[in-house]
């Protein structure tokens, strides 16, 4: 038997949205396992998107409730109200090399339906036997269906409230594992170029966080602070960059071998939460040294390759999420939100470089 249960989707205003559209006819019901189940292998859930709309839209699945083809984050699990650990896969992507892989297009008047198994995301042995709450993330970004994909910058952002759904699990909730597409592989760099690149963005990236907690240090919540995160405390991203700047963990992997086939649609790097391992695609071999800021690139290009590593490293130390991507998304988000945002630890310390170096 399964349990049906009905989201209504209502459409959030922002400053930062595409020029205005009517995205408020989206709807999403989510089906899953009613009553009890014996084995996590048994949790498998179906969200059907709904377009009752009068426009056809696109909507970028990375960590929603949409993407059940990356090992990204779908769903919020709790047990007794305490959140289950993610285990997945959490990304930088790029928004100028975004491509119709990245996205799903739902028709006025039609529906689409995804499936997901979250066995091998979520930290269940951990957590024990007993009652899971699974909500579907559903904060969609949103464009038109004829807008441009390569190079959007921005997107109407609907914001959903959410039901659950809850289901008892009453035996098997061992450990899965994420299954890799070759597990031959190592997860090392073998190309001398780019394991020498990815040595430097490693490099680059610790300067920029620790760049970070000597400007908040010095400059407080100023202008540039509370332009990423509001009125928090100052000592909770300057934490989230200290630990950044002193990681030394000599067991975390930084590879070029794309071992989970994540590497697509305009993703950069992805970290796998369950082993902190770091995996960087192809197009970061494209990106730039942080001394480009001062001639070259602009904080908004999203494109320094320290940058791209301190977001990938603050998933790795401090389990931060990819609520949105974009300088400008990111200043819009929440104070709850920014702080927990990878790219606003991104942003924020490549404008700080650009503007006390450059």
């Amino acid at each position: 038997m399964f349990f049906s249960s009905f989201i209504a989707v209502c459409l959030a205003t922002s400053a930062f949205a595409t020029p205005l559209k009517r995205f408020d006819g989206l709807t999403v019901e989510l089906t899953g396992p009613s009553g009890s189940v014996s084995s996590v292998d048994e949790l498998k859930f179906t969200a059907t998107v709904s377009n009752a709309g009068v426009e056809d839209v696109k909507i970028l699945k990375y960590a929603t409730i949409l993407d059940d083809k990356l090992p990204t984050r779908s769903f919020t699990v709790t047990k007794d109200g305490a959140t289950v650990p993610f285990k997945g896969v959490k990304l930088s992507v790029s928004l100028t090399d975004l491509d119709e892989t990245s996205f799903a297009i739902i028709p006025a008047g039609q529906s689409v339906s995804v499936q997901h198994e979250v066995a091998s995301l979520f930290d269940f042995a951990s957590a024990g036997t007993g009652t899971f709450s699974f909500e579907a993330i559903t904060n969609f970004k949103v464009m038109g269906a004829e807008e441009r994909v390569a190079g959007a910058q921005s997107f109407a952002k609907i914001q959903a409230t959410t039901p659950t759904v809850q289901v008892q699990v009453t035996g098997d909730v061992a450990k899965r594992e994420l299954p890799e597409l070759n597990k031959r592989a190592t997860n090392i760099c073998t190309t001398s170029s780019r394991k020498s690149f990815i040595d430097a963005s490693y490099t680059e990236g610790k300067a920029l966080a620790s760049g970070g907690v000597s400007y908040i240090n010095t400059n407080g919540a100023n202008t540039l602070y509370k332009a990423y995160w509001g009125a928090i405390a100052t000592s909770r991203p300057r934490s989230v960059l200290s630990a950044v700047a002193s990681e030394s963990s000599s067991s975390r992997t930084l590879s070029c071998v794309d071992s989970y086939g994540v590497c697509s649609g305009g993703v950069i790097a992805y970290t796998v939460i369950a082993t902190t391992n770091i995996y960087y695609c192809s197009i970061f071999f494209n990106e730039v040294p942080s001394t480009s800021l001062c001639s070259g690139t602009t904080v908004a290009s999203r494109n320094v390759r320290g940058g791209t590593t301190l977001h990938e490293l603050t998933h790795a130390v401090a389990d931060t999420d990819d609520v949105t991507y974009g300088c400008a998304a990111d200043q819009a988000l929440s104070d709850s939100q920014s702080v927990i945002n990878a790219d606003n630890y991104n942003c924020f310390t490549t404008q700080v470089y650009a503007n006390t170096r450059c």
